[in-house]
């Protein structure tokens, strides 16, 4: 019997699961799509493998592999349903947790609230123990101390998980690892975080926070997972299991239970790597990509087929959008804007003011949307999408849910529309028009805050509502060119099966660049490559193929903040400080516009990027023996619907098979495009091409 070669990618969203199978072997693809089951999500992910291997005709031991990712971690943290977490820190630094940095993200606001903590004082000891800033003892671990702390806060506090976070343990953990062997002889299955582990740079408050959070979400995450695994091994399956991370590799199973947290973004993160994938597909060096799934829209920018990364991360923020309110992490995630407007986003007539308002509360998966049948009361982005005749009401999910819009129209005639005494189709186009307005303005300020024009963009569209509501987000940001790939309702779960093995490492070693000890320096690197290779190794990476990449935290010494900048090798030393200053300059050109070369430079932290190739798929083999051979749009059209576009009134639109659709077809809006999970909707001043790779190629005036 031949090796398996099928890979499923599967994407739990809040509202809907998506999936993707890929079998090499045979060249085909099949998607999936359904409800999310909230209580338990592994059911709907088993679900969903069951049903698309049957379509497939596949047996489970045919699967060499499954890519998942899960906003499990988020929704904990947001929702604080975590583990009851201890903290052991230094004498002294008891409430360095809670105090934070001091800043106000709102100067003016009296009555401010900072984001509560994850870890309460009451659980919360200190053990004498000092190091200094180099790694030198100053006072020595008290190991009765650490014996008593962890006693009380697990026996007496009832601690479910505990984190170590020691002053300047980023320098040298001796501490933090022998406190930790103290407690893992006591408690040997009691999950344990080391800020040196899970965060090892410098600033106490963010390494303290992220080993808090990863403490808290570790049980539940650990719960999940194992779970997940019996499952699949129920079902039959014998292949690996691996993760997305927040930064858009793939890690497996063993990473995620140990550090949790490196999966906040899981979700968001593989429509990311999905754009860039797309982006290379299409050779688009410039794309905007616009994943608007059922609870929330992702934006991201891609530029040379990768997308933008970050090193820091605020999650549980007490006012959404205001840098300063959540709590720190330490992560490496892809740089993006998430906002609560997707599909089952809900619509109200705020009291008092009388403004309609949408988002970020959703239906969800349950109840849903009110045209889901499923006991929603409350108008959604969804129910006025098929208000205006966006959606067929026969055709929802290739005709498996069947959508109820007389429901749909009573509901915003007697709500949304009665409380501001306008028809229910004028109400659904300001639900519409609204969510629009505020996908727009989030990724104008996205793209300003790093100085780039949308008009100069390509906006790759995707997500179940993505197609939607993308003609209309491209007028409002001024971008000519639309592009939404076949299966784009499904294509986040694409992104884990493209998207490579990879890891960011990361040590601190803060020193002037002229006083730097560069064999200090290229021992963190050879350290970091290790961890790095053996990480990869783990997610399946062929070790002759991890590809390093380094590069530091640099800045001005006396200057608050650092920017990333490339170093040309991972053996460094005098003889590249002329290249590494070019390169800081070159990076602080192009952020602030200018340099300041009189200065001294220094270097914070250095990082290892570790990523090995991921896998290409040609999303055409979804179409297989059906698809046409003739490049024409006429065959492909299956019917009219009305549909109301803002100051245009209804028009009459084509209804086109997006599955009928050959490379080289060509049509003009209005028109609908409608697939299984998604249905892409062209305005009237629209001209849509189908590419070679069955892109739908909107070009706008």
């Amino acid at each position: 019997m031949s090796a398996p070669t099928a890979r499923i990618g599967v994407d739990v969203g809040g509202t809907f699961t998506d999936l993707v199978l890929h079998d090499a072997r045979r060249n085909v693809v099949r998607t999936g799509k359904l409800l999310t089951t909230p209580d338990d999500p592994s059911e709907a992910i088993v679900a969903g493998i069951r049903r698309i291997l049957d379509e497939a005709g596949l047996a489970p031991g045919e699967v060499h592999s499954i890519v998942h990712g899960t906003t499990l971690v988020t929704n904990t943290v947001i929702e604080r349903t975590g583990a009851i977490v201890g903290l052991i820190a230094t004498e002294g630094f008891r409430d360095v947790i809670e105090i934070g940095r001091e800043i106000r993200y709102d100067l003016y606001d009296l009555f401010l609230e900072p984001a509560p903590t994850l870890v309460p004082r009451h659980r919360r000891r200190t053990v004498p123990e000092r190091l200094d800033a180099e790694g030198n003892v100053l006072r020595p671990l008290d190991e009765g101390a650490v014996r008593e702390a962890a006693r009380d806060l697990v026996e007496r506090e009832g601690a479910e998980a505990l984190a170590i976070a020691f002053l300047h343990s980023y320098r040298d953990p001796r501490h933090e690892r022998r406190a930790a062997e103290i407690v893992r002889s006591l408690y040997p299955d009691l999950p344990l975080t080391l800020s040196s582990a899970v965060a090892p740079e410098i600033r106490e408050f963010e390494r303290t926070s992220t080993a808090v959070a990863n403490a808290y979400v570790q049980p539940r995450m650990r719960r999940y997972l194992d779970r997940l695994e019996a499952q699949l091994t129920a079902l039959g399956f014998e292949g690996r299991l691996y993760v997305m991370l927040s930064g858009g590799g793939i890690a497996a199973v063993r990473e995620a239970k140990e550090f949790p947290i490196r999966l906040i973004e899981s979700g968001p993160a593989a429509g990311a790597m999905a754009a860039a994938f797309l982006a290379r597909l299409a050779g688009l060096d410039r794309v905007v990509s616009y994943d608007m799934g059922g609870t929330t829209a992702k934006m991201c920018l891609v530029e040379d087929f990768a997308p933008h990364h970050k090193f820091d991360f605020e999650a549980g923020r007490v006012r959404r959008f205001v840098k300063g309110s959540g709590l720190p992490l330490k992560v490496s995630v892809v740089d993006m804007i998430e906002i609560g407007a997707g599909g089952g986003s809900i619509a109200r007539v705020e009291e008092g003011s009388g403004l309609m308002k949408v988002g970020p509360r959703s239906a969800g998966a349950k109840p849903g949307p009110i045209c889901y049948g499923r006991g929603g009361t409350e108008p959604t982005v969804t129910d006025a999408d098929l208000l205006l005749g966006r959606l067929d009401p026969a055709y929802f999910l290739g005709g498996e849910m069947r959508l109820d819009p007389d429901r749909v129209r009573r509901a915003f005639a007697e709500g949304v529309g009665a409380r501001l005494r306008i028809p229910a189709t004028e109400a659904a186009l300001g639900v519409q028009r609204l969510v629009d307005e505020t996908m727009a303005a989030a990724t104008r300020m996205h793209l300003a805050e790093k100085g780039r024009d949308p008009r100069r963009y390509t906006l790759v569209a995707f997500g179940g509502a993505g197609p939607v509501h993308a003609y209309a987000l491209a007028k409002l940001l001024k971008i000519r060119r639309v592009v939404v790939p076949l299966g784009a309702g499904v294509a986040s779960a694409l992104g884990f099966l493209v998207a490579p093995p990879a890891s960011d490492m990361v040590r601190s070693y803060v020193a002037r660049l002229e006083r730097t000890d560069w064999a200090h320096v290229n021992a963190l690197f050879a350290e970091m490559a290790e961890e790095g290779r053996r990480l990869l190794t783990e997610a399946g990476a062929d070790p002759a193929r991890i590809a390093l990449r380094p590069s530091a935290e640099m800045r001005h010494v006396g200057q608050g903040f650092e920017i990333p900048v490339p170093l040309p090798s991972l053996a460094l030393g005098p003889a590249d400080l002329p290249a590494i200053r070019a390169a800081f300059f070159a990076s602080y050109r192009e952020r602030f516009g200018r340099t300041v070369e009189e200065v001294p430079i220094e270097a914070l932290s250095w990082r290892l990027a570790c990523s090995a190739p991921g896998q290409d798929i040609r999303l055409d083999a979804a179409l297989g023996a059906a698809a046409p051979a003739r490049a024409d749009a006429a065959a492909a059209r299956r019917g009219t619907r009305e549909v109301v576009f803002e100051g245009a009134g209804p028009l009459a639109c084509a209804v086109y098979d997006r599955y009928a659709l050959a490379p080289g077809a060509r049509f003009a809006g209005p028109a609908l495009v409608e697939e299984r999970e998604s249905t892409c909707v062209v305005g009237p001043d629209a001209q849509v091409t189908v590419d070679s790779v069955l892109n739908l190629v909107m070009d706008l005036p």
